[in-house]
C-alpha cells in the first residue's frame, strides 16, 4: 500500500474488524457487505405475518431513498407500516439493546457511502469469487511446495486470460446503441467490459424528462447539477461518485443541454484500455528464476521511460527528438540482436541452475489443539479387536455353511442323475 491506509474496507457484520479498523486505520472507510445483511431479512422476518411483503418494502426503502432524510423518513414510516417498530434488529430506538441495522446505517446503507468510490463494489462476494478461483488449483490438502507451484499457475492463468481480454479490446469493437458522439468517445476510450456498462446507462436516459422542474409526484425525481463553464455534472443518485460511471440522469441532462463530449474528468484511467499494468511483467519466482533481473531491468527502464517522456511532451519539438532518439535506439538493438542470433536473448547474469535451491515442503509437525482422530484407549483397542474377529469368525462361518449347501446339493445331483 505504500504506507497508506485504503480508502475503503470492505468487511462483514464482525465487531471485533469494526473496533480494530476504527483503531488502526481511522481514516479509512469501512462498509459492511450488504448482501450478507440482505440474505438475512429471511430468517429475521420470517414469523411475521406477511414476511414477504416486509422484505420487499424494506429493499424499496434501502436502494431507493436518494438522501439520508428520505431514507431516515421511508425508515420509520416502513417500521409503523409494519408494525416492526420494537423489533430489535430493525428499531431505530438507541435504548433498545440489539438495534443494530439503523445505528449502524452509516456503513451499509448506499446513500450514506456512495459519496466515496468504491469501484462497484458493496459485497465481499467478489473475494468469495476470488476464492472460488483458487480453489481450483489448490486445496486444503495441497502440501507448501504444491501450493507455492500451483499459485505460480493460477498467476500465470490471470496473467493470460487479462493479455486475451487486452487483445479483444484493441482488435474488436462493440457497435454503438445510440447515435450519441458521447457513446463514440466511451466506445474509444474503455475495455469492453466497461463500455458495456457504459451502454446499458445510455439506453436508459432516453426515458427520462430533463426540466427545471417536475411537476408530477409519480415520476422519481433526480436532481442532476450542470455547470456548463467548467463542464460539470453532477447527480443525485451518486452513481459515478461511487462507481465511476455517468449515470443515465446525467446523461439525460448532458443529452438536453446537447453536449458532444464529455469533459476527460469523466474519463477515468483506470477503465481505459491503453492502461498498461505492471504486474503482467512480473514473472514466477519459482518456476523462472532467472526472469527476476529481467524484471528489474524493466522497471527501470519504465521508471526513466516515463520520466523522458513527460518532459518530451511539453512541446512539438522535444517530441521529435525523442521520436528520433527511439527511431536510432531501436535500429541499433535490432543490430545488436541480429548479431547474437543463435544465442539466447536473456542475460542469465552470471547464473548457475545448479546453485539453485530447489523447494521443498516443510516437515509435518503436530499442531495445537486436539486432533481430528482422537487416540483410543486401551479399553477402545480391544472392543475394536473383538469386534473385528467376531465378523471375521461369523464370515468364515457363512462361507462354511455355503460351502455345505453346495455339496449337498452336488450330492442330490449325482444321486438323481444316477436313478436316471
Amino acid at each position: 500500500m505504500g504506507g497508506n491506509a485504503p480508502k475503503g474496507f470492505l468487511t462483514d457484520q464482525c465487531a471485533s474488524m469494526k473496533r480494530a479498523l476504527e483503531a488502526c486505520m481511522p481514516t479509512t472507510v469501512h462498509r459492511w457487505c450488504i448482501w450478507h445483511i440482505m440474505k438475512k431479512i429471511p430468517s429475521k422476518l420470517n414469523g411475521y405475518k406477511g414476511h414477504a411483503d416486509i422484505e420487499q418494502e424494506m429493499s424499496q426503502v434501502i436502494w431507493n431513498s436518494h438522501s439520508k432524510d428520505s431514507f431516515d423518513r421511508n425508515w420509520n414510516d416502513f417500521l409503523l407500516n409494519f408494525g416492526l417498530a420494537d423489533n430489535k434488529w430493525l428499531s431505530v430506538y438507541v435504548w433498545v439493546y440489539y438495534a443494530d441495522l439503523y445505528e449502524h446505517r452509516h456503513i451499509w446503507v448506499p446513500i450514506y457511502l456512495d459519496h466515496h468510490f468504491w469501484a462497484g463494489m458493496r459485497s465481499t462476494q467478489r473475494s468469495e469469487s476470488m476464492h472460488s478461483f483458487f480453489n481450483k488449483y489448490i486445496t486444503q490438502n495441497s502440501s507448501f511446495i504444491q501450493f507455492v507451484k500451483q499459485y505460480d499457475n493460477c498467476l500465470r492463468s490471470r496473467e493470460q486470460a487479462e493479455r486475451e481480454s487486452d487483445a479483444a479490446d484493441f482488435h474488436t469493437v462493440i457497435p454503438c446503441a445510440t447515435k450519441s458522439s458521447i457513446e463514440a468517445q466511451f466506445q474509444d476510450a474503455y475495455t469492453h467490459a466497461k463500455f458495456r456498462e457504459v451502454q446499458a446507462q445510455l439506453r436508459g436516459y432516453s426515458v427520462y424528462e430533463v426540466g427545471e422542474q417536475v411537476s408530477s409526484s409519480i415520476f422519481n425525481k433526480f436532481v442532476v447539477t450542470y455547470d456548463s463553464v467548467a463542464a460539470k455534472v453532477k447527480c443525485q443518485c451518486l452513481l459515478f461518485e461511487s462507481r465511476g460511471i455517468l449515470c443515465r440522469h446525467a446523461l439525460s441532462v448532458l443529452s438536453f443541454e446537447q453536449v458532444s463530449q464529455v469533459s476527460p474528468r469523466y474519463i477515468l484511467e483506470r477503465w481505459s484500455k491503453k492502461v498498461k499494468r505492471r504486474h503482467t511483467h512480473i514473472k514466477s519466482s519459482h518456476d523462472e528464476p532467472l526472469m527476476e533481473p529481467r524484471s528489474k531491468r524493466f522497471d527501470q527502464l519504465v521508471f526513466r521511460s516515463q520520466n523522458i517522456c513527460e518532459f518530451a511532451s511539453e512541446s512539438e519539438e522535444l517530441t521529435a527528438i525523442l521520436h528520433r532518439a527511439y527511431d536510432n535506439v531501436i535500429a541499433e538493438m535490432e543490430s545488436l540482436k541480429a548479431k547474437r542470433k543463435g544465442t539466447s536473448s536473456l542475460s542469465h547474469e552470471n547464473a548457475n541452475l545448479e546453485s539453485v535451491n530447489e523447494l521443498q515442503s516443510t516437515p509435518r509437525i503436530r499442531t495445537r489443539g486436539r486432533p481430528k482422530n482422537r487416540l483410543g484407549s486401551k479399553l477402545d483397542k480391544q472392543i475394536t479387536n473383538a469386534t473385528k474377529k467376531k465378523k471375521t469368525r461369523v464370515l468364515s462361518e457363512v462361507k462354511v455353511m455355503f460351502f455345505k449347501f453346495v455339496a449337498i446339493e452336488f450330492i442330490f445331483l449325482v444321486n438323481s442323475l444316477a436313478n436316471v
